[in-house]
């Protein structure tokens, strides 16, 4: 890859790291779902806008309901599911966890048939599972049934977004602009009812400034521009070359974690991190043909 798409993939991971901050600090003030529909519809909104603004069109024969499909997986549920396990856990450990995605990705592919599952894939996994383990295991032991619920949340979602991977191999022909347009508007139609009647947020006070703030940058940022980049990334260099964001994800969580909302950087969490870590630099396999190579 070039310096111009290593800049891409470290602004991608960047503004997704941040959402788990935006996340944070939203939820001093709102419930989860809300915070969740209020990201989603916003981002759709965001992108319709760019959409209409470079004339692209949705292709004729569209499929809608793979549409609705893949915004219930990639983005209904997995988010609802982070965003509740971050009143449990702190953004750091949720983006540590939400690193294993790839982890749970080859197994489900595995398990379709789209993919055999090499060895080194499985060591990949093993060590992925072994970083998860590490993170959850001493917590469980320790009876911290609500802690526990939350990263077991997170572990739920991030196998919704393995199932959203499989799920999108069926959009290859789409723009990517249309395919992240429609399955986040799908995705603010379902939560929407889900929402209202859930949190009825129309009788909590108004959100303070921060909050508003916290809204913006998670609807604009981390997940309109985001997805724009994103896209461009797979486009330009690839799909596994934009698997890589994963691995610098927490990188920011936890900077913004720390630095910003004082949460404890432990030993247990900079341990799975770094076992999470080494599960997907197996995975993605390129280091091992660097050294064989020299």
């Amino acid at each position: 890859m070039s310096a111009y798409h290593w800049t891409l993939i470290v602004a991608v991971s960047t503004l997704w790291g941040a959402s788990f901050f935006f996340n944070a600090v939203a939820l001093k003030e709102l419930p989860p779902l809300t915070i969740v529909w209020v990201r989603i519809a916003g981002g759709a909104l965001v992108l319709a806008l760019v959409m209409l603004a470079i004339g692209q069109r949705v292709p004729l024969g569209t499929r809608w309901r793979d549409f609705a499909v893949m915004g219930l997986l990639a983005n209904a549920l997995p988010f609802a599911l982070i965003v509740s396990a971050q009143t449990q856990i702190t953004s750091g450990l949720a983006s540590v966890l939400n690193a294993s995605t790839p982890v749970w990705t080859v197994l489900v592919a595995h398990a379709a048939g789209a993919e055999t599952a090499t060895p080194a894939r499985l060591l990949g996994v093993a060590v992925g599972i072994a970083g998860v383990t590490v993170l959850i295991g001493p917590t469980a032991f320790a009876g911290e049934t609500t802690t526990v619920f939350g990263m077991a949340a997170i572990i739920a979602g991030t196998v919704s977004y393995a199932f959203a991977s499989l799920w999108g191999r069926r959009f290859r022909e789409v723009p990517s602009l249309v395919t992240s347009t429609l399955q986040l508007g799908f995705s603010a139609a379902m939560l929407l009812p889900v929402m209202l009647i859930a949190e009825r947020p129309w009788t909590l006070p108004a959100p303070g400034a921060a909050t508003i703030a916290a809204l913006t940058g998670a609807a604009v940022l981390s997940t309109a521009l985001a997805f724009v980049i994103f896209f461009k990334v797979m486009a330009e260099a690839g799909a596994i070359n934009a698997m890589l964001v994963t691995l610098l994800v927490p990188v920011s969580a936890i900077a913004l974690g720390t630095m910003v909302l004082d949460e404890p950087l432990t030993a247990q969490k900079l341990l799975g991190a770094a076992i999470i870590t080494a599960g997907l630099v197996i995975l993605d396999g390129r280091a091992w043909r660097w050294w064989r190579g020299a």
